[in-house]
């Protein structure tokens, strides 16, 4: 007969999980997993839960015991300590030997004789006996000695109810047929998957000579003033061998003039495929080097994972099979309705040849890893490919190197994006980009931090992409850079921005309605003046360095909206995990006007008391003694940052 039919424990709703334990949730190192599940039995016996968990490393699991709250709600929690993949599961049982202390102190308080009870309690203090300590088995044998002398009755029933009895009962559990919930599972990553500070710009638009294509060397140079805005993540588009044969030209002109060096994500020529660098950036050893002297600063180098060909790369002609070819011999090229990538090849992810091109798609990412030492990919369109192949290579890399992050390139339809984290992608573009309103940015930030999202989504917020020129910033002003950048920096503890676009306010479109870069460099190279220093270049460095002084901005999802009583205005407050620190940000979405509001501070959160608050953007420092507070904004600084000092 199978016992788990004879168990009286029901275990149900165990919180976090997702779709049934399906997939796994995702926490970094150090974070306190707190777990939820209801469990009771029948009858009225006193019942005992405990979370088991354990480190794929480890043989044995570790214990913490739960509480009770309210309605059949345990909680409990523990700390993850190590990188890769833990198991937890909820136990519960019917406590037998609290469940006798329990009836035995109600019987005491209605003075009846509990000879035969005592008895019954020195069966459960023997089962125990030769699991305690020195000083615990002292007290028990003295409690046995007691409960069987009828002389020492009133100190038996007295030492029955103890305090001390009832914490070596809890504390040495027999449990007899107990029920456990199904094993889920959880990957933790360094911290880096949760706060990074991403800059983007085009290598070959390094060199400071007018007119000259860029290189790796070019990039170096570059290095301390991308480390000085604050930035730990540097990311460049594709930098291996672009396509010769249908090369776009410039503005995604379908034919190339001569000299126009075409875009990165056509990938592969004479000179190589995705294991190659472009001939104009370096070599391999030069970006060895940059990757190098990055990491000196404080910087990751990440590259572009992206997984597809010109027609002239390399696996078109040996690996004829990995595409698909139309009945005339030719290939469809890549489209995204109404854009078309006449310069790329998809890769066909249903080839009988399916192994082998896994294989070497793998093969790829570990190159770069293990050669350059990489260990941030950026992935270009995630969501073109197989979900079970990102779930399969991903889990491959993190065998061999768990600090590997990957972020999902995904601009679709929200489950395709949930699928794509779910299968391992360590963050995930956004919608952000084209939410303006207090609406929408609340409604959306609510979504990612409040439903179960939070458990897997690790989203990184982008004012913009070469991809994407958002209407919001077309022709903007200073102003709205400063807000679309402090409501990014602050609302998600990741954050990116294509520079030096961005900053230096190239917002021209290619035409009316199109959100595309005039004279975009994803089809020719610009020699920038990497010197200019403006009020932006000033504000996004500050930012960035109160975001790695305060914690409560190193994450995402602690986090409460603050009423105020003008829609222009949006207030959020933060907070880390233990509450040490917290800060509150107040936010002018009128780029144009001076906007004043009352906003409400989360008095509940704040212990109900007046605070006094820091505005680390200006470092006035301001005693607010009620819940309703008078906020002022002008465009050239349309935030507050405040640290609350309580």
């Amino acid at each position: 007969m199978n016992l788990q039919n004879q168990t009286r424990i029901v275990i149900e709703n165990v919180r976090p999980q997702l779709d049934g334990g399906a997939h796994f949730i995702k926490r970094i190192v150090g974070q306190t997993v707190a777990v939820t599940a209801d469990v009771f039995s029948d009858g009225h016996d006193v019942i005992e839960s405990c979370i088991k968990y354990k480190h794929e490393s480890e043989k044995q699991w570790q214990e913490v015991r739960m509480w009770p709250t309210h309605n059949d709600e345990w909680n409990g929690s523990f700390i993850v300590e190590k990188q890769g993949y833990y198991s937890y599961f909820v136990e519960g049982w019917v406590d037998y030997a609290l469940n006798w202390q329990h009836g035995t102190e109600r019987k005491i308080q209605d003075h009846q004789y509990v000879k035969s009870e005592l008895l019954e309690g020195a069966e459960y203090i023997e089962v125990i006996l030769s699991k305690v300590d020195a000083s615990e088995k002292d007290f028990l044998q003295n409690a046995l000695q007691c409960f069987k002398n009828e002389a020492d009755y009133d100190t038996a029933i007295k030492m029955a109810v103890s305090i001390e009895l009832k914490n070596i009962f809890k504390k040495y559990p027999v449990r007899y047929i107990e029920n456990k919930s199904l094993e889920l599972k959880m990957y933790v990553d360094r911290k880096k998957a949760l706060f990074s500070t991403w800059y983007e710009f085009f290598p070959r638009s390094s060199s400071e000579e007018q007119g000259k294509h860029g290189t790796f060397k070019d990039c170096e140079r570059l290095l301390p003033r991308v480390a000085a805005m604050g930035f730990d993540t540097l990311y460049f588009p594709p930098i291996h061998p672009i396509g010769e044969i249908n090369r776009k030209g410039k503005n995604n002109a379908t034919n190339a003039q001569e000299g126009d060096v075409g875009s990165p994500w056509g990938i592969g020529s004479q000179y190589g495929g995705h294991k190659s660098t472009h001939p104009e950036l370096g070599s391999i050893e030069d970006f060895k080097s940059l990757v190098n002297k990055a990491q000196d600063l404080g910087i990751e180098v990440a590259m572009d994972y992206a997984l597809q060909a010109a027609p002239d790369h390399p696996y078109v002609k040996d690996f004829p099979q990995w595409f698909k070819w139309r009945p005339d011999g030719t290939v469809q090229y890549a489209e995204n309705p109404p854009k078309k990538y006449q310069d790329i090849q998809p890769i066909y992810f249903e080839s009988k040849d399916w192994k082998n091109l896994w294989k070497e798609l793998l093969d790829v990412a570990l190159f770069w890893i293990e050669e350059c030492n990489i260990k941030v990919y950026r992935v270009d369109n995630p969501h073109t490919k197989p979900f079970y192949f990102w779930g399969w290579l991903i889990g491959e890399i993190k065998k061999k190197h768990p600090h590997v992050l990957f972020l999902a390139e995904a601009f679709t339809r929200p489950k395709i994006m949930n699928e794509l984290a779910k299968q391992g992608f360590s963050q995930s573009y956004t919608y952000f980009t084209w939410r303006n309103t207090k609406h929408e940015l609340t409604e959306y930030v609510t979504e990612l931090t409040q439903s179960a999202q939070k458990e897997f989504y690790r989203p990184n917020f982008w004012p913009n992409t070469p991809d994407i020129n958002p209407f919001a910033l077309q022709g903007g002003n200073e102003s709205i850079h400063l807000q679309k950048y402090f409501l990014a920096a602050t609302l998600s503890s990741n954050v990116g921005i294509y520079g030096p676009v961005f900053e230096y306010r190239i917002s021209a479109p290619l035409a009316p309605g199109k959100e595309e870069y005039l004279d975009s460099e994803k089809y020719e190279f610009v020699t920038w003046d990497w010197n200019i220093q403006n009020n932006l270049t000033h504000r996004i460095s500050q930012i960035n360095a109160i975001r790695k002084e305060q914690n409560s901005l190193q994450q995402t999802n602690n986090i409460v909206f603050c009423e105020t009583n003008n829609d222009q205005v949006i207030a959020y407050y933060k907070f880390d995990d233990s509450k040490q620190n917290e800060t509150l940000m107040v936010v002018s979405l009128n780029d144009q006007h001076m906007v004043q509001a009352m906003v409400r501070l989360p008095y509940a959160q704040l212990g109900n008391q007046p605070v006094r608050v820091h505005d680390l953007m200006t470092d006035a420092i301001y005693y607010w003694e009620k819940e309703w507070n008078f906020i002022e904004l002008r465009p050239d600084l349309p935030f507050h940052l405040f640290k609350i000092l309580k």
